[in-house]
């Protein structure tokens, strides 16, 4: 379930990319080599790279004779207003699967607990590991961050954690993509993020919420208040704003990182040879392509428990 396109297709790259280097330099007068056609086997970077960059095609499965890429792709369609370009990318593609993925998932796993639960009285099998996963993230990370009277933001929190994952883990499949490695898709989860924070604080807090944007401690003297108010009120409304900050550049820098790295280790081959660098930067990226399994569950537990965190400060806010 790896990146298997990334291993199958070097046999086919090691025999374009190896006799290159054997190659000595053109002499003066003669013809200039010109650019590969269309349809030549990609490079290590369009093998590795599609997997976090953005386009209007998705790649399917096209085991074609002579095909060096193992793949198709398909235009997607263009829908514009006026001068709005709408267009589905291959991102939002991706994030429209992994959304069915964790519904179709969580509705699965609640019909076979509610079926087994009423024949023999537990769940069993799967439904019963997923019963313990949610419960643990429920009772034991959620709720101890969002205090009191959070449990009406569990759902919230899970369907984040469980959205991410399917996000993360479909940009480990072959042919796949992942939108998490796109600095909008992951803007745009910080900024709902952030909307909910500031909802759960006007909410819980009332007309108390001011004290979360305007500084006034409550046990100095007026001219201290005062100044105090002046300095700290910036303060306030920056570190507002640092939060879906924070969460946007972690899970974007985490994802796009493993990618890059994998791309290094697997361009050694390229540049030093077949058969001085195979065994070494194979090895090391298949070893990064298992840890971007563990990574993939690790950011979505991150962004789902720093959601939680804020929900849960901003409600029991106090100067």
């Amino acid at each position: 379930m790896m990146k298997l396109r990334f291993v199958l297709p070097l046999l086919a790259l090691f025999a374009v990319a190896l006799p290159a280097q054997e190659h000595t330099a053109p002499a003066p007068g003669a013809p200039v080599a010109q650019e590969p056609a269309a349809g030549a086997a990609p490079g290590p970077a369009d093998l590795i790279m599609t997997h976090i960059t953005d386009s209007h095609s998705v790649e399917l499965p096209c085991p074609l004779p002579g095909k060096h890429n193992w793949s198709c792709e398909i235009e997607l369609p263009t829908w514009k207003i006026g001068n709005f370009d709408i267009s589905p990318t291959k991102h939002v593609v991706f994030m429209v699967i992994s959304a069915l993925s964790a519904i179709i998932l969580l509705l699965a796993v609640a019909r076979a607990h509610k079926h087994r639960s009423r024949t023999i009285g537990r769940p069993t099998g799967f439904a019963a590991g997923m019963e313990s996963v949610i419960l643990y993230l429920r009772n034991e990370i959620y709720m101890p961050v969002l205090g009191h009277g959070g449990e009406k933001y569990v759902p919230f929190c899970l369907s984040l954690f469980f959205f991410i994952v399917w996000c993360n883990l479909w940009g480990l499949m072959p042919w796949g993509s992942a939108a998490t490695g796109n600095i909008a898709v992951t803007a745009t989860l910080a900024i709902i993020t952030f909307i909910i924070v500031e909802v759960a604080g006007i909410k819980s807090l009332g007309a108390g919420y001011l004290g979360t944007i305007f500084y006034w401690p409550h046990d100095m003297p007026v001219l201290m208040k005062s100044v105090m108010t002046i300095i700290m009120t910036p303060v306030e409304i920056v570190g507002k704003f640092t939060k879906p900050f924070a969460l946007t550049i972690r899970l974007f820098a985490n994802m796009i990182a493993g990618h890059v790295i994998i791309l290094a280790l697997i361009g050694l081959i390229f540049m030093y040879g077949l058969k001085t660098t195979l065994v070494g930067p194979i090895a090391m990226a298949l070893f990064i392509m298992f840890l971007e399994i563990l990574v993939a569950f690790i950011q979505a537990f991150i962004f789902s428990l720093l959601a939680a965190v804020f929900i849960g400060q901003i409600r029991t806010a106090h100067h």
